[in-house]
């Protein structure tokens, strides 16, 4: 994945291809195609970009979720794309089975939407509410936010959109958004002393025991297994006036 930050470019392949590349578009570049992407002489490109392999990706590939024919993906909301980025990217402390099971199944999703919103040489493969429906789904998580307000929002009749975003997205709207809310779960897990009654009431679960049942059906584990088998950043409380400490 290369993410251009700032700049304009060009990407070429031996397929033959020639794409125009603004900031925001992310390319998914893929092994044995011949290529090249940059700058022209005159311009500027600043990127992020990662690589990664393995059974996981070929089974993407397999499908066709992955395929050659899905270059470009346009991600506007550069700031927030990068976070996911660098948020879903397994940590280089992430030692035991649980850990890189859990870092990989974070990243695989967010391949997965990427994939989703990325051209096809036939067409689009998603349509254009697609990503604005992703950006609501991942808004104000400790709401109470039912897909069918979504659909309702975007102007799209609700089982249109339910099999859509299925289809396109790998899951359902409301999967979607629970993975979301666990997402920062355990981000607060990771980087908070919150307890575990108040990470459920900050993101607006009704009590400790339906968050702690939630938690378990994605990350295959209670929060206080999550929190005790990863390496956590400890922070002092702010109330207290202490700066922030890894």
């Amino acid at each position: 994945l290369v993410y251009l930050l700032e700049g304009n470019g060009w990407y070429r392949d031996a397929t033959p291809r020639t794409i125009r590349l603004h900031a925001g578009d992310l390319l998914m570049i893929h092994p044995n195609i011949g290529h090249t992407y940059g700058p022209e002489p005159a311009e500027r490109w600043s990127e992020y970009y990662c690589v990664f392999d393995g059974p996981a990706f070929d089974l993407l590939h397999d499908i066709g979720l992955l395929a050659a024919r899905r270059t470009v993906a346009h991600l506007s909301e550069i700031d927030a794309w990068l976070s996911r980025l660098e948020a879903a990217l397994p940590s280089q402390t992430a030692v035991t089975l649980s850990e890189r099971t859990v870092a990989l199944s974070r990243f695989i999703q967010l391949v997965t939407e990427i994939a989703a919103l990325a051209a096809d040489d036939a067409g689009p493969v998603a349509p254009g509410w697609i990503g604005e429906a992703c950006r609501l789904l991942r808004a104000h998580l400790d709401r109470a936010l039912p897909p069918a307000n979504v659909a309702a929002s975007l102007g799209v009749p609700y089982e249109t959109f339910r099999k859509t975003f299925q289809r396109m997205i790998g899951v359902s709207p409301g999967r979607y958004r629970m993975i979301r809310r666990i997402d920062a779960a355990c981000a607060m897990l990771l980087e908070t002393d919150l307890t575990i009654y108040l990470v459920a009431e900050r993101l607006g679960f009704a009590n400790e025991f339906i968050f702690s049942r939630r938690f378990k059906q994605i990350t295959g584990m209670a929060p206080r297994e999550y929190r005790r088998q990863l390496p956590r950043l400890r922070y002092h409380s702010n109330a207290a006036g202490d700066q922030d400490e890894a």
